[in-house]
């Protein structure tokens, strides 16, 4: 049901809870939809709501001093509560509880987003950080000015991202994965094989099949007893949705931790939307329900959420939200983006040589486009997104051609 359709008068109007970029965008949209009641934004953080991106990139470089969103929060009217956390919700009250007493809503947007996994044993540890918020990165910068020797724990897209910005301010970086290979959780062994080779080229040291024993002042020593110096610790080991401020209020979660959205990304409790890193939802392109860790889903969810609060889902709009996943990341020089959810794939074909500096690879289903990873080919991911939108066939011979333009490959 829609928020019209329930006929409840709009006292407290919207609140958002997250004011990371799912949460922004949720104020946005629902301004440029037309919503005209209250809409209260309310974020952990001390500082104006900023996009994550920057954060290892020219924020911890020290080529930005910020990455604060250009919104006029008081032109649209949206109210912050920054500094504040929000520590449960109670559906049957339309209230969630901070520690300044409750806050009403008549409709209720999760927008907590991610929180990083931490490594057991190290936290407090001196030396040890995180990256995920603006004051991680501002910890961060003297240790990359200073050069400091820094081991990353996890040979993710973070910790990629890390290494290569640490490389680049010339500190000396070695990165310990546990697993065989750089993405194992995300990538199949033969694509992400040739990435490995992108650390020694970097200039980085990439130890795989090394497991931490324990973070020490100065050192992470290693399970086969290898002690590595380290003046700095950066721990990417993933992250989990911040939802455990919702334990105890009923609202469907999955097994991952994310609130179990629909389709219009409405959760279990009637006026309750959930957008972002935190929230699951069904994808019929696909066949499974999809948790999402990336910035193009923060930006486009928020749209299907606004338009289920200001108009009538069960009136055809809007359309369910089911876009093309979509992520980039810059790691040792090169671009690199995919698009699309390959679990269910019948078809791997590479596209050019993974020995060069550009390739691509796709993966195929009943031979139709379900996904790709492009390395400096950003032409391929534009076309590539837009037949895998269309859901369209492609000639295999054709499509593995890096000669050939993948819309013409469609069959």
């Amino acid at each position: 049901m829609s928020e019209q359709s329930e006929q409840r008068a709009p006292e407290h109007g919207v609140v958002v809870v997250g004011a990371g970029m799912a949460g922004v965008q949720t104020a946005v949209a629902l301004r440029d939809q037309g919503y005209t009641a209250p809409i209260t934004l309310i974020g952990a953080e001390p500082h104006q709501p900023y996009d994550r991106p920057p954060l290892s990139k020219a924020v911890l470089l020290g080529t930005a001093e910020h990455s604060a969103f250009g919104i006029d929060f008081e032109a649209l009217d949206v109210g912050l509560r920054l500094g504040l956390s929000v520590t449960g919700l109670r559906p049957a009250d339309r209230e969630v509880d901070t520690p300044d007493g409750p806050v009403p809503y008549d409709v209720l947007v999760v927008a907590t987003g991610a929180e990083p996994l931490t490594l057991p044993g190290a936290a407090g540890v001196p030396g040890t950080h995180l990256l995920r918020t603006l004051d991680d990165a501002a910890r961060l910068r003297p240790v990359l000015a200073q050069r400091h020797d820094v081991v990353v724990v996890g040979a993710g897209w973070i910790g990629a991202e890390f290494a290569t910005a640490a490389r680049a301010a010339g500190c000396t970086v070695t990165v310990v994965e546990a697993a065989d290979r750089p993405l194992a959780g995300v990538l199949p062994a033969e694509v992400a094989a040739p990435m490995a080779g992108w650390y020694a080229g970097g200039g980085a040291t990439l130890l795989t099949g090394a497991r931490v024993d324990r973070v020490e002042p100065g050192a992470v020593v290693l399970s086969d007893g290898r002690r590595l110096p380290a003046g700095a610790v950066v721990v990417g080991i993933g992250a989990r949705p911040a939802t455990g401020w919702l334990t105890g209020s009923g609202l469907a979660l999955g097994p991952d931790g994310s609130v179990t959205a629909d389709a219009w990304l409405r959760t279990s409790a009637p006026g309750v939307y959930a957008v972002g890193d935190c929230a699951s939802y069904p994808s019929a392109r696909y066949g499974a329900r999809l948790l999402v860790h990336h910035w193009d889903n923060a930006l486009q969810g928020p749209r299907t959420v606004a338009a289920g609060i200001a108009g009538a889902v069960e009136s055809g709009a809007p359309e369910p939200y089911d876009p093309v996943p979509y992520f980039w990341s810059e790691q040792f020089g090169r671009f690199v983006q995919y698009a699309g959810h390959h679990a269910d794939a019948d078809t791997l074909l590479w596209r050019g040589d993974p020995a060069d500096e550009e390739w691509t690879v796709l993966w195929l289903r009943d031979g139709a486009l379900v996904a790709l990873l492009a390395v400096g080919r950003p032409r391929d991911l534009t076309q590539g997104r837009k037949v895998i939108a269309a859901g369209g066939a492609v000639d295999p011979e054709r499509a593995a051609d890096p000669a050939v333009p993948l819309k013409s490959a469609v069959r």
